[in-house]
Order: C-alpha cells, then structure tokens, then sequence
C-alpha cells in the first residue's frame, strides 16, 4: 500500500449560471499531482457556498438534501481510493475515478471493454475522422471476439493483460474452423483485432503488445475486373426484362465513372458540374474517406444518364438495393457467357484498369480519380496490372525491331 494521499474538493462553475441563477457544482480529484475534473449533476446558488467548509449555507431542507448527496460522492471516491490501494499495481487519478464510477481501471480493462472504449470514440468521429461503415465493422469484429472467447475460454470477457500469442493464434484457428472465413476475411478481423490493442496500449490500459510475436499472413486477393471485349459485349448488348438493362446501364455507367455503390446511389443533379476545362464532372464525396472526388464525366457515361434524365426521383440514376443489384448481374454474366462473379465493385475495378491504366493514365492520376487516401493503396491494388500493360506493351515493341 502507498502512502500517496487524494484530495477531493468540489467548486462551482460559476461561469455558467442558467436561469435560475444557479450554477453547476463540480469534482475536482487530485493525485500524484494530476486533476480528474467531473459534475456531479447539481447546481447550486454562489452565494451559498462556503468553499472553506465545502457544503451550502444556510441549513434548510435544500441544502441538506444537497450536503448529504456531495458527502456520499467524497465518500465513494475515497472507498475507490482505498480499493486502489491494496491492488499490486499502480494507479493515476483517471484508476479513482473509473473506480468510483463502478467501471474496470486500467490493470483490470477487458478485451471487450477495450472495444467499447474505442467504438464510442470513434463513433462521436463519425462524419470527421471515421465513417459510418468502418464503425460498423468494429462493432462486427467485437461480436466476432466475443463469440470466440464464449466458445473457447467458456467465459464472458478476458482481462487484456492475460492476452498472448496463443490467445491470437486460437483466435485464427477459431475464423477458420467455426466461423469458415477466407484468408482475406481472416487477415482484416485480425488487423482489426490488432487495432484494438494498439489503441490499448495507446491509452495505457495495456503494456505490452501481445502481436509482437504474431505474423498476420495477408491474401493477396487477383484483381477481376471486365475486358475490353467483355465491356463492349455488355454496353453493346439490350435486355428484354427492364430490370436487367438498368442494373447494366448502371454498372457500365461505374466502368466509366469509378463510383462506389453508394455513391452511384446518392448521385444527383448537383453532383454534376462544369469544370474549369469547361466539360461536365462528377463532383461527390467518397463515402469511404469522405475525400471530395472530382471525375471528368466521359460520353459513355454521360449517354446514360441522358437516358435516365426524365426519372421521377431525386437521384440521376434507377434505385435499386446493393444485394439485388448484384443478384441481377449474376444472372447478367451467366446470360452473356462472362466467366467472373460480377459484383458492383467489380465495375470500380474496371474503371482504374481497362478504361485508365490500360489507356496509359498515369497512377497519380488513377488513385485520385478513385480517391483513395494515398497513392500506396491503389500501387498496393493495382500494381500488377500495371505490369501486366508493360509486359504487353514491351512485347509489342519486340516484335517491331525484330
């Protein structure tokens, strides 16, 4: 047990009186030289407060009420103190006050409680640093590790201390047997996973990274996309049923455009611009990086949204859900023999090969063009492809001096 001492003093916060000129009373902890500032969910008037004596004056009903509710809070703090005290570990003014609040210190935070800390961060950054679909995917690989440790350690949390690599390595085993994940799956729940202990350890709740000795093995997933034979066959080629022709119009129109899913579903008239070269671009926030993209608006694309321009909906192009617009280009490809899983993704994919690299646009230009955040993801993505343009073109000119 130390012999390090706690001050707690309650002040007003008389900057904020509100109407009834009343103003908030606060907590202010002290240890080891450090403060942990709180409110306490009262409001007091300021003159009748006696700082020295830290309780309100005159006695009345009020004040007794509000002296015995400030009392039960220094006591509660300085049994958490005490608690504190006879852990082996050390602790800082933040331990006390989670302590108080009934939630785990540092030396106690679970696997599971580090999650929760992370996603209710990272959600109120939503919009700002972080978007709505990589929140969810947090929230996804929690469910994931919960699971986990139910099926495996019988339990329903584990302390973050007590992880190791063999935690980890149980944790792979238990993707690939229980829950039947690819390896590209398994590579991005364990990177996820990861991301959690860093943030633990970022914010002191944990010493050491229990990854030191693990090695992630990342998929290097074949980048499918259509051919210029198989575009044109697509573009060239009219469906009977309605419902086909317009998930084909669509999906070419994001050959040419390189949206996402949700950005071909959001896109409306102000979307599209004239730019300063004087033509028509498309002109939208990713919802992935909430990067602001700016795409000059080639004819085919162009072509069908004239024939879409009459619609009676706020967007530029037909609704229709992302599950049943893939379900249609699955039946879409096995009716014109493309030997692919067609996805929507797939037509992104199709715009930074077949349309840009393979028409020699330089990388620089294709990673801004697909608004990834840095040129790194789309050489990671896209490098082969360019290498694959090379080769061909280098056998080209063989052939010419031979």
């Amino acid at each position: 047990m130390n012999n390090y001492k706690v001050s707690i003093l309650f002040l007003l916060q008389k900057s904020r009186l509100n109407k009834h000129g009343k103003c908030p009373v606060r907590c202010r902890i002290t240890y080891l030289k450090k403060r942990k500032e709180f409110a306490t969910g009262m409001f007091l008037n300021p003159i009748n407060w006696d700082n020295h004596k830290q309780k309100p004056i005159p006695i009345n009903v009020d004040n007794t009420i509000l002296n015995n509710k400030l009392s039960l809070i220094y006591q509660q703090i300085d049994k958490a103190f005490l608690m504190l005290q006879i852990l082996p570990n050390d602790f800082d003014v933040d331990d006390i006050y989670r302590k108080y609040k009934g939630e785990d210190v540092k030396t106690e935070i679970t696997i599971l409680g580090a999650y929760d800390l992370h996603n209710d961060k990272t959600k109120k950054l939503i919009g700002i640093d972080f978007n709505e679909l990589s929140w969810s995917r947090y929230v996804e690989s929690r469910r994931k590790v919960a699971g986990f440790i139910s099926k495996f350690y019988n339990k329903k949390d584990i302390q973050l201390k007590q992880l190791d690599l063999k935690f980890i390595m149980d944790l792979e085993y238990y993707f690939k047997t229980e829950l039947n994940l690819k390896q590209a799956t398994i590579y991005r729940s364990i990177q996820r996973v990861k991301k959690i202990i860093q943030f633990a350890i970022a914010e002191n709740y944990l010493q050491r990274d229990p990854f030191n000795l693990y090695k992630n093995k990342k998929y290097k997933t074949k980048i499918v996309y259509l051919s210029v034979e198989e575009l044109r066959t697509l573009e060239n080629h009219s469906f009977a049923q309605d419902k086909l022709q317009k998930v084909k119009d669509m999906f070419v129109f994001c050959c040419y455009t390189g949206l996402a899913y949700l950005e071909m579903a959001n896109l409306k008239s102000e979307n599209v611009i004239i730019n300063f070269d004087g033509n028509k671009w498309i002109q939208i926030k990713r919802q992935k990086t909430q990067k602001v993209i700016s795409i000059p608006l080639l004819s085919n694309a162009e072509l069908i949204l004239k024939k879409y321009e009459n619609l009676e909906v706020e967007t530029l192009l037909p609704v229709i859900s992302n599950q049943k617009f893939n379900s249609y280009l699955k039946e879409i490809s096995e009716l014109l023999g493309i030997d692919k899983r067609l996805t929507h993704h797939i037509a992104r994919k199709t715009f930074a090969t077949t349309v840009l690299l393979y028409n020699d646009v330089p990388m620089e230009i294709v990673s801004e063009l697909l608004g990834h955040s840095n040129m790194n993801i789309t050489q990671a993505h896209y490098g082969k492809v360019v290498n694959q343009n090379i080769s061909k073109q280098m056998k080209k000119l063989n052939k010419k001096l031979r």
